[in-house]
């Protein structure tokens, strides 16, 4: 009594296709796996795995154009 047989889970997918129909489905399992895979390329180009390298401010921690940078706090008022 305690686990649910075959016979339950043919009822809740036919209620779930009943309900969200099949095309809605169909749309939301070809998101689901974009999404997918989507973050395992996104995993493997932030690995390194892709050979395209990093930016130099990304590698080095600097920033590259420090004359164009503008502080905030610094700002007056005229």
């Amino acid at each position: 009594m305690g686990g649910l047989s075959i016979w339950h889970w043919v009822v809740v997918l036919l209620v779930v296709v009943i309900v969200f129909g099949t095309k809605k489905l169909r749309n939301i399992g070809s998101d689901l796996g974009g999404a997918v895979k989507g973050f395992k390329d996104g995993m493997r180009d932030s690995n390194g795995e892709s050979g395209a390298e990093q930016p130099p401010s990304q590698v080095t921690g600097k920033v590259e154009n420090e004359q164009n940078t503008i502080d905030v706090a610094a700002r007056e008022k005229n």
